[in-house]
């Protein structure tokens, strides 16, 4: 069976409890006592109780994952009444102290502020204070991510993302929208070029050569009466609430967009990715919900490869690895398939943590703990070079780092 999403809420941490939706009925199907089994092994005790549509006794689980409202937890059946569960804790933007002057206040209208005491439930709606940018017809405006907002009383500035103005008393522009900033990072996440040709109206340009496409964003009704709106595009959408229905005009939904930018954290997309959704027309929490899908199947892959390393860091260096006995230790987890290409795939650079042997086994070089390090040595060596002003020609940096 494939691996299933969940995403945390309150109640879930209150009660140490995830409710059996109706996607999650075939995970569960019997009641009684099961087994969870985290990504260091560790198993936890849980309760089924499909009566009354929760399984329970998972707060040991969420400390120990260090898991909060809106974090996720990817669940894989492995056998009747046990399951590898993964936790995956959603990024937040770091946070400033507060500053002692406050920001100029936005209109009232611009701006809702749901707020609890609880700080990572606290979500912001529409931008609290003035963009940085210097004016969209100048220059398009760079990522703006939502943070996560203290009670009012305290609540700190964002912080300015790389290529920004450090300072936002000198910003004369005009306040973003939520919308705006939403679109801004989605631009960010996906790959996408953003633009703002007239107020009211964004631009997102898909820059991929023959695969590249452009999609234009009504941010209020009153843009579709614009010149800027009737400039071509490949496709346009008006954005609307979930229950508004406007005619002639294909929709991109707040709720949409905001489970849309959850799912580009979680997973990396790209503008092929979400093409279809566009030529589709609406793009709602429908459209979101089937993205959801495709993100829970990059994550079900992350999490199969972690899975088999971690049953192969129980083996010794020096040992051979058989694939059936490998299989048998893995459950239903990870298919046969699956088993090979991952083993495959770490028998190359830069993995090189196996050496296949006649009758389809292989040789563990090394103790996976080792191998885990040495790759992370090699990818911060390379990230280093990466992020280098002066950056070697390909080959230099091969002989460099071989």
């Amino acid at each position: 069976m494939k691996q299933m999403r969940y995403i945390i809420t309150r109640p879930c941490l209150q009660e140490g409890s995830l409710r059996l939706l109706k996607y999650l009925e075939a995970t569960f199907p019997e009641s009684g006592p099961a087994q969870f089994v985290d990504d260091k092994g560790r198993e936890h005790e849980v309760e089924i109780d499909r009566a009354a549509g929760y399984v329970r006794g998972l707060r040991p689980l969420f400390h120990d994952q260090n898991l909060g409202v809106n974090d996720v937890l990817m669940i894989t059946p492995l056998a009747p009444g046990r399951y590898q569960v993964e936790g995956i804790v959603k990024p937040h933007a770091p946070l400033l102290p507060a500053r002692p002057e406050a920001a100029p206040a936005p209109e009232a209208r611009r701006v809702v502020v749901t707020a609890t005491p609880h700080v990572r439930e606290v979500r912001m709606q529409a931008a609290p204070e003035p963009s940085p940018s210097a004016g969209r017809a100048a220059s398009t405006p760079a990522p703006a991510p939502l943070v996560p907002l203290t009670p009012a009383s305290q609540a700190p500035q964002p912080t300015p993302p790389l290529g920004r103005a450090p300072s936002r008393a000198a910003a004369p522009g005009p306040l973003p929208s939520a919308a705006e900033d939403q679109l801004a990072e989605l631009a960010r996440l996906t790959g996408y070029q953003l633009s703002f040709p007239a107020p009211g109206v964004a631009r997102l340009h898909a820059d991929l050569g023959a695969h590249g496409y452009v999609v234009k964003v009504a941010l209020e009704e009153g843009a579709l009466r614009t010149p800027a709106w009737r400039e071509d595009a490949d496709h346009a959408a008006l954005l609307t609430g979930e229950g508004e229905r406007p005619q002639g005009t294909p929709r991109l939904t707040r709720e949409a967009l905001a489970a849309l930018l959850e799912h580009a954290r979680l997973a990396p997309l790209s503008p092929i990715d979400l093409r279809p959704y566009w030529q589709a027309g609406d793009l709602d929490l429908a459209s979101a919900a089937s993205i959801s899908e495709l993100v829970g199947a990059h994550l079900a892959q992350r999490g199969a490869f972690s899975f088999v390393l971690l049953t192969l860091a129980a083996q010794p260096a020096h040992s051979v690895v058989q694939v059936p006995r490998l299989a048998e230790r893995l459950g239903s987890g990870v298919n046969v398939a699956e088993l090979r290409s991952i083993l495959d795939t770490l028998t190359r650079a830069p993995f090189l943590a196996l050496t296949p042997l006649p009758g389809g086994q292989y040789l563990l070089r090394a103790d996976v703990g080792d191998l885990l390090a040495d790759l992370a040595e090699y990818a911060d060596g390379m990230r280093r070079r990466v992020r280098a002003p002066g950056r070697p020609d390909p080959a230099t940096a091969a002989l460099a780092l071989s």
